[in-house]
């Protein structure tokens, strides 16, 4: 009967509160939980990210790798830093390149293209070349990296153009001295090359400037046009004609009636009549090609334009 009563108050004892083994082993080692959450699944690990090589890329377009126009330009005024009597020691076919490149700098409507500054500054340069003048020349080239920010984009491309054709005659002065001529190319050629291909699109994209023909006679510049061609073939048609007509009055005059004081004189008279007679035939025929040339020219304008 004990034994049932002692039985009957164990089970009625509440349960212990023990931590059971697990417990007691996280209990015991509680690194374990601070490294769970360190352990992430392959797919929730952070892939790195792609705007770093991104912008690598866009840093290294061409376009930050272009150079400025007016360190360009400062680079073509260096260039021309020369002794004063440089150009005027040139041999005379270098001379004469040097003419050519003076021309191709300021040759057509300058102003009209470049703008009225840089057209002037241009037209001093050229003057410059034209008589030798290297210290002048420096000087006014220098002027080009000032003045850079204020050009347009017509204005650029002038330039450019204008610097190209002026830097092939300095190429074509080859070897001379130290080299300078070629350098000077180099740094014209490429100026010139730059600011025309960066330009190219804007003026092409605006009203399409027609092409125009100048001749230029020392500080005289006229540009060619159909309406100034086809005068000018009416003025040689008036002249050729006057011309004739004054050949045939002096022919019509026979030699006979010339009456003069002494054979001296007559024969004198012989040859001034047969000179004149040269001259209005000759005058005449100049004339007559000279009409015929502009009536062309004045056609093959006429139809650039339509």
């Amino acid at each position: 009967m004990a034994s049932s009563l002692s039985h009957f108050l164990l089970l009625l004892q509440p349960p212990s509160i023990l931590p059971s083994t697990p417990s007691l082993h996280l209990l015991k080692a509680p690194h374990h939980i601070h490294s769970l959450p360190h352990s992430r699944p392959p797919f929730l690990r952070r892939k790195p990210s792609s705007q770093i090589p991104f912008a690598i890329t866009e840093s290294d377009s061409p376009k930050s790798l272009d150079p400025d126009p007016k360190s360009l330009l400062q680079e073509l005024a260096a260039s021309f830093v020369l002794p004063a009597d440089y150009f005027s020691q040139l041999p005379r076919d270098l001379r004469l390149d040097l003419n050519d490149a003076a021309f191709d700098l300021s040759n057509g409507p300058v102003k009209d293209e470049c703008g009225e500054e840089l057209g002037e500054i241009l037209l001093n340069i050229s003057r410059a070349w034209e008589q030798a003048d290297a210290s002048t020349s420096v000087g006014l080239i220098s002027k080009l990296p000032v003045i850079a920010d204020s050009l347009t984009d017509r204005n650029k491309s002038a330039l450019g153009k204008r610097l190209t054709s002026a830097g092939r005659r300095f190429q074509s002065m080859g070897e001379y001295g130290q080299g300078e001529p070629q350098m000077i190319a180099k740094v014209m050629i490429k100026t010139g090359k730059f600011l025309s291909a960066r330009t190219v699109s804007t003026v092409t994209g605006g009203e399409p400037k027609q092409e125009t023909r100048t001749l230029k006679f020392g500080e005289l510049q006229v540009e060619l046009t159909p309406d100034k061609a086809y005068i000018g073939a009416v003025i040689g048609f008036l002249f050729g004609t006057l011309s004739w007509a004054l050949s045939q009055g002096i022919q019509s005059t026979p030699e006979s009636s010339l009456q003069y004081a002494n054979d001296n004189a007559l024969l004198l008279a012989k040859s001034l009549r047969g000179v004149l007679l040269a001259l209005c035939y000759t005058s005449t025929i100049l004339s007559a090609f000279a009409s015929v040339g502009l009536l062309l020219l004045g056609g093959q304008l006429s139809s650039k334009e339509k």
